[in-house]
């Protein structure tokens, strides 16, 4: 048994994931247009009538963009999100595609657990997503402001991590946003730096040695780049006398390109 994942798209201009188990199909968040996620699905050989669910992250528009469209393109789909995330929708889904959870507790779908766990964000009541099934862990925590301890727990056994590395500070510093905006993505509901993910990365591997795939994700097109952030997370991972590549194995989720099918 083993899980799968794809990054169809992963920035701050769209965001959509593909994980399959063995029986379940699931799409997490839909920030992207409706035809890209369709042409994702078809380029990772997924019939459309497939996919089980859209599980939503949060309520901001590049996690939610083609909701609406999914919902119609994909009409076996259910929807997930929780009561606060659909109030703060837009666009939602039709009531009959409609499914609740609450933050903090699991739920099922087919051969796969789903547990949304509480992220800090400056949104309605936003959720990363650790998914199970096989005894493999999937885990994605982007817009977070900062690595709680309970996310930090949450994400311990992780096989395969979607970790946010969307600044570098000193580009997000240099930059033409205006300053409320700055003060914003550096807050403590924000978005989570270069160098964040890396201290994060520095505890996984102190703290519990074992085997993952880490995927830096959701980077900004205006204050970062992918190659600052690999060496960024590099240095600060080999600062502390880890090398990255073994155990410890680096990726991009890109904000415009699939990236490749994992499993794990």
């Amino acid at each position: 048994m083993s899980l799968r994942f794809c990054s169809f798209a992963s920035g701050s201009s769209g965001n959509c994931y593909l994980v399959k188990s063995d029986s379940a199909t699931l799409l997490i968040d839909a920030g992207i247009s409706g035809k890209k996620v369709l042409e994702g699905l078809d380029a990772t050989g997924t019939p459309h009538e497939g996919v089980d669910a859209l599980l939503i992250t949060h309520e901001h528009i590049d996690h939610v963009r083609s909701v609406p469209v999914l919902s119609k393109k994909l009409p076996g789909i259910s929807v997930y999100a929780n009561e606060a995330t659909w109030e703060g929708m837009k666009k939602p889904a039709s009531p009959e595609q409609q499914r609740f959870f609450r933050t903090g507790e699991d739920f099922y779908i087919k051969d796969v657990t789903i547990r949304p766990f509480a992220i800090p964000h400056d949104a309605a009541d936003p959720v990363g997503f650790s998914i199970y099934s096989g005894g493999r862990q999937i885990s994605i925590v982007t817009d977070v402001g900062y690595v709680t301890d309970e996310i930090f727990d949450e994400i311990i056994d992780a096989d395969l991590l979607l970790l946010e590395a969307n600044h570098e500070k000193e580009i997000l510093l240099m930059g033409r946003y205006p300053y409320n905006l700055k003060h914003r993505i550096l807050g403590e509901k924000g978005h989570l730096s270069n160098v964040s993910a890396g201290e994060c990365l520095c505890k996984l591997a102190r703290t519990k040695r074992k085997a993952r795939q880490i995927l830096l994700g959701h980077l900004s097109r205006e204050n970062n780049d992918p190659a600052v952030a690999m060496l960024t997370v590099k240095n600060t991972l080999m600062e502390k006398d880890i090398i990255p590549g073994g155990d410890l194995k680096l990726g991009i989720a890109m904000r415009d390109q699939m990236s490749y099918i994992y499993e794990v």
